[in-house]
């Protein structure tokens, strides 16, 4: 919850950034196996398989490999964890480590490690210098780029100018650790670090997360894995949310669609909060409002649509051409220009968001009163504008529907909280400026000849965005052009339950001729349009698809999947797929449970 690391089925990390989410990497082979820095430990000879799981209800990753002469487990996880007096409602103590625990299960077992890393994102060599202590056991320092990590283990660590590369043999029952622990002054024993009490702290901690979770439907594996996973992107120290804990994995292979998600966006945290408070995470949901309550009141004089995690981080959009980038898919981009954007959809979803917490809460603390009646003013002011829209294209700014539907939620919901309030006046003002915007999307917004919401107004293109519209009530669900409007986006933009953006020939995206893949939060979206329009036969059968063929093996999700390579595209985990996992479960499981027979004939 301060950093996260992304763990290959090869026992490798090839990802991770230290001491947080946008800091520089130290790992960064995902982005360029050849110089960007990794940390491997695995079987010195090739496995005959590998298996990758989460332990039950935590985030703590067990990878095994079954070689010719044995098995081998590698237990992986950040500490997490509470001081015995510590209430369990506030964020856990925590170290930046990562912890690797090797164990030889059956059989007997050579092991290698592979220790390169290379610091602000390998732009850095790291110097490295072996550290000793009382105990004798050793450790070793790397410091480089303004960043200093120190590698401590059970296990030799002999190294060069290159890392550690070591070789050593488990036998049944054995087992060794290594502790990367980021910062000055770490200590050089390993057993400083207490890696098996932190492991069964840190285990204790993530139970105790789920077992307070409300969730009692379907699904629900994929429905914790999803919570936990959100969790793991929320930064301890501030309660905000990143869209994702990477940057540049494309969204075409070898395309220049390639964005930096170490930030928070209002948009996908606003609905991560939602989803936290539907879950009984009123705590996780409460400190993302205080620090969004924060960020809005340092920005006052220019709203923004993206923040970065903390006081420090910045925003600014630079590439890194010493990477080749994921699969030779340049450039590598740092920072995100989107911050500068002007999208207009946003300021509905946090109102939205607000007045879920009315309606959970029954009442609102003063500051949250105040930001709704801040937001709900600035939209008064700019809904006529043109903007970029909530895919933040980068061609020309445009009147998008979506947006304008955004805005007329950002008015109407701001209405209902303000008559719930007793604020006569402000109801009826932004009621009036509400009618007025749902007039114009329902007059310019709406294609005869498509019998669809337009992308854009004066443009017959479509825009599976607007799959939206039924969950925000600007039309009745039982209005004939909910369905029309589905209908017509299955047509032109939907393969099965795979779902594209728009087409890009018809959308002036600032990246003309790039194809990408089908956007996993809109199958989601589809799925809620089929409940929607009484299609409940299709949208248990797409739920099922999508969890079982767009996740990877650990139920985690990516931005996109590409149906043509069976692969998932754009940054990884995404928080906005998994907040639609959840989103979705909990409304179909709601649909079983209103009509019981449906389960029975589903499962035959």
């Amino acid at each position: 919850m301060s950093s996260a690391a992304l763990v290959g089925a090869d026992g490798s990390i090839d990802w991770c950034c230290f001491p947080r989410f946008d800091s520089p990497s130290v790992f960064a082979a995902i982005l360029d196996p050849e110089v960007g820095g990794h940390f491997r430990i695995a079987p010195a000879s090739p496995a005959v398989s590998t298996d990758q799981v989460y332990l039950t209800d935590t985030n703590i990753l067990r990878t095994t490999f079954t070689t010719s002469h044995g098995v081998l487990t590698l237990t992986d996880f950040m500490p997490a964890q509470h001081d015995d007096d510590d209430d369990p409602e506030t964020p856990p103590r925590a170290d930046d480590e990562i912890h690797r625990i090797v164990s030889c299960e059956s059989g007997e077992v050579e092991v290698f490690c592979d220790y390169q890393p290379r610091h602000d994102y390998a732009r850095a060599m790291p110097t490295f210098s072996a550290q000793r202590s009382r105990s004798g056991s050793t450790a070793v320092r790397a410091s480089g780029g303004r960043q200093t990590m120190t590698l401590a283990a059970t296990a030799p660590l002999p190294f060069d100018d290159r890392g550690v590369h070591t070789r050593f043999t488990l036998r049944q029952g054995q087992s060794a650790t290594f502790v990367l622990a980021y910062g000055n002054g770490r200590p050089a024993g390993v057993e400083r670090y207490r890696t098996e009490e932190k492991l069964a702290a840190t285990k204790i901690y993530w139970e105790g997360l789920v077992s307070r979770m409300h969730y009692t439907g379907l699904w629900r594996d994929s429905v914790v894995r999803s919570f936990l996973a959100l969790h793991l992107m929320m930064y301890r120290y501030s309660g905000a949310v990143v869209a994702a804990p990477t940057t540049s994995l494309p969204e075409t292979i070898g395309g220049s669609r390639n964005w930096d998600y170490r930030y928070s966006w209002l948009r996908d945290a606003s609905f991560t909060v939602d989803i936290l408070y539907r879950l009984g995470d009123e705590y996780g949901a409460d400190r993302y409002l205080n620090w969004l309550l924060e960020q809005c009141n340092l920005h006052r004089r220019r709203t923004r649509i993206l923040y970065g995690i903390s006081p420090v981080s910045s925003l600014r959009e630079y590439t890194l051409d010493h990477l080749r980038g994921y699969e030779d898919s340049r450039p590598v981009r740092i920072g995100n220009a989107a911050a500068d954007h002007v999208q207009m959809d946003v300021f509905g979803e946090v109102i939205v968001t607000i007045h879920s917490l009315l309606v959970l809460k029954g009442g609102l603390p003063p500051a949250v009163w105040d930001l709704v009646q801040f937001l709900a003013e600035f939209v008064m002011g700019n809904w006529r504008r043109k903007d970029r829209g909530v895919w933040e294209v980068r061609g020309e700014l445009q009147h998008f529907v979506y947006s304008k539907v955004m805005c007329w939620a950002a008015l109407d919901y701001a209405a209902y909280i303000a008559a719930a309030l007793g604020h006569r006046r402000l109801y009826r003002r932004w009621s009036l400026a509400a009618d007025n915007i749902k007039n114009e999307i329902l007059d310019q917004g709406w294609s005869e000849s498509k019998k669809a919401f337009r992308q854009r107004y004066d443009s017959e293109a479509l825009d599976a965005s607007n799959l939206g519209i039924p969950f925000m009530n600007l039309i009745e669900r039982d209005d004939p052009r909910v369905r029309l409007n589905v209908d017509a986006i299955e047509r032109e933009l939907t393969q099965g339950s795979l779902v594209w953006r728009y087409l890009p020939d018809e959308t002036d995206d600032g990246l003309a001729g790039q194809e990408e893949g089908a956007f996993t939060l809109l199958s989601f979206w589809l799925i809620g349009n089929l409940i929607y329009t009484g299609q409940n036969d299709r949208a248990m059968d797409f739920f099922h698809e999508v969890i079982t063929t767009q996740s990877n093996h650990l139920g985690l999700f990516a931005e996109m999947f590409d149906p043509v390579t069976q692969r998932q595209l754009g940054n990884f985990p995404q928080a906005y797929s998994h907040i639609g996992l959840i989103h979705t479960a909990l409304n179909l499981s709601g649909f079983i449970a209103d009509t019981p027979t449906r389960l029975h004939s589903s499962s035959s």
